[in-house]
């Protein structure tokens, strides 16, 4: 049996800039790649850039919808929040 691949929202700040940018994909290692190989013109030689942040979706619409919501937030605070949120989770605060 064959299942589909999970969604994933994630947040990846240019090194370069510090800047974040939100995505949403059914492969995040592959957009990452992509973004650092200069094959998204809106974001092309504003890398490299690197995973910070990522939630895991059973569908597109639930990542997107997500995504949206990040975005709308437009708070580099609320962004970095979410990071230091993730982090206490791992380290089980």
């Amino acid at each position: 049996m064959l299942f589909p691949m999970p969604f994933q929202t994630g947040i990846v700040p240019s090194m370069y800039s510090g800047r974040f940018y939100v995505v949403s994909t059914q492969n995040l290692n592959k957009r990452i790649l992509e973004h650092n190989n200069n094959r998204t013109p809106s974001i092309k030689n504003r890398g490299p850039w690197d995973l910070f942040y990522c939630e895991t979706y059973t569908t597109r619409s639930e990542a997107v919808r997500r995504e949206r919501q990040i975005k709308s937030m437009k708070s580099r605070a609320y962004i970095q929040s979410l990071a230091g949120a993730s982090r206490s989770d791992r380290e089980g605060r």
